[in-house]
């Protein structure tokens, strides 16, 4: 296990030094998968289990959205199989094209290749825990992936370096396309929906193959040391368990990947969430309230809603979001600095920072309804959706909700011990 931590690690932060080790590596495909693939492949369907069937979804004017167990199980194992096939499959588009770029063609190599230029994404899929944001730490990792692949070709594939930016290009166009295939295997058996896109952190790498201060390598270095800690833990679990590490150690690990810097930190109790939410937004009175927290696999999350209406079809809904020990991932997103904005006849879909906090506006002028969400603290999500005259009447509401009450829980929230 520390082996697999620490390759995790060295891939993720210092990639021009050790994909030369990985190129000289022997290995076979067996044994890729079961040191390796197998492994880092399951963080995203563990979390997709999580995040459906035990945190659930919550929806406006509805309430929360748990798939049940059963399904949310055959979900994710579904994926993860699917997952395993995919990475194999697209080393061989990798072998394949390998001539075709001036390089040697290797099936071991290959998918070595796949392999670890897919970690940031498998890693940045444990994101999906996390509402309305989980998908730009999903770009963030993707596209790390695409940059990790570009440094890995020369030394796997022996292609030349001058010719691995077209190489990257043609086989991320083939991993997009199985992307999409797969995920449309396992929505149309489980779910509707298809994969996100993918964006980039803007980390600065110096020379040496070490980050730079301040970037997001540097922030990712002092937090893989808290992962590392937890992997140590999980060897001596398995060195008192006849090689099977206990649950708790493992959680811990998941805990520490998930926590960042955070690791002990409970979320808020269910009540204290439901005393933030107002009597009265943008002078609808409150109908109806729902509180709850989730732990699990190290972590925990919670959750508080409610929503107004005048009883005569106007209607919003205010929901706050506390991810606890999960913050590592919201400061991820923090980290990555990744914005986007789309535009349609009628609305528009934007995430942006404002003044260090992370917004996302939702807005459709032809049903006249639309969503504000903001990250306050990088740990509370505190979002107000539904009808109204404009965007500027749901930014309204949502300023009127007490979230300087929310820092301060935080603040004098006690640290619990790590691990």
């Amino acid at each position: 296990m520390s082996n697999l931590i620490g390759r995790v690690q060295n891939i993720l932060l210092t990639p021009k030094t050790e994909w030369p080790v990985i190129a000289a590596e022997p290995d076979t495909i067996g044994g890729l998968y079961t040191s390796y693939i197998v492994f880092l492949s399951a963080l995203g369907p563990i979390a997709m289990f999580l995040r459906y069937s035990i945190i659930g979804v919550g929806m406006p004017f509805v309430g929360t959205f748990r798939m049940g167990v059963g399904a949310g199980i055959g979900m994710a194992l579904s994926s993860y199989v699917i997952g395993l096939i995919a990475v194999f499959l697209w080393s061989l588009i990798i072998n394949v094209l390998a001539p075709s770029f001036g390089g040697q063609k290797d099936g071991v190599q290959a998918l070595k290749a796949a392999a670890y230029a897919a970690t940031a994404g498998w890693v940045a899929g444990i994101a999906q825990i996390i509402p309305w944001i989980g998908w730009l730490i999903g770009i963030a990792g993707g596209m790390y992936s695409i940059y990790l692949l570009y440094l890995g070709l020369p030394h796997t594939m022996k292609a030349p370096v001058d010719k691995a930016a077209g190489y990257t290009a043609v086989t991320v166009i083939a991993a997009i396309v199985l992307a999409w295939i797969c995920w449309s295997i396992v929505g149309a058996m489980f779910w509707h929906g298809t994969m996100g896109p993918m964006g980039m952190p803007g980390a600065t790498v110096s020379s040496s193959g070490s980050f730079e201060p301040g970037s997001t390598g540097a922030a990712l270095e002092k937090w893989s040391k808290q992962i590392e800690a937890a992997g140590k833990a999980v060897d001596e679990s398995a060195k008192q368990n006849n090689g099977a590490p206990s649950a708790a150690a493992v959680g811990a690990l998941v805990g520490a990947v998930v926590a960042g810097n955070k690791q002990g930190v409970a979320a808020l109790p269910p009540d204290q969430l439901k005393s933030i939410l107002p009597e009265t937004l943008a002078g609808l009175p409150r109908t109806a309230t729902a509180a709850s927290r989730n732990s699990a696999l190290g972590f925990d999350v919670a959750e508080a809603s409610a929503d107004y209406s005048d009883g005569a079809g106007k209607k919003l809904k205010l929901e706050i979001n506390d991810t606890g020990g999960a913050q590592g991932l919201v400061a991820l997103a923090s980290w990555a600095n990744v914005e986007e904005q789309k535009e349609w006849q009628g609305g528009y879909d934007k995430t942006y920072r404002d003044g260090g906090r992370i917004v996302h506006e939702r807005w459709d002028s032809s049903s006249k309804t639309g969503e504000y969400g903001v990250i306050v603290g990088q740990r509370f999500m505190v979002g107000v959706s539904g009808n109204a005259g404009s965007m500027d009447e749901l930014k309204a509401a949502h300023g009127t909700v007490n979230v300087n009450a929310l820092e301060a829980a935080a603040a004098a929230q006690p640290s619990a011990p790590n691990g």
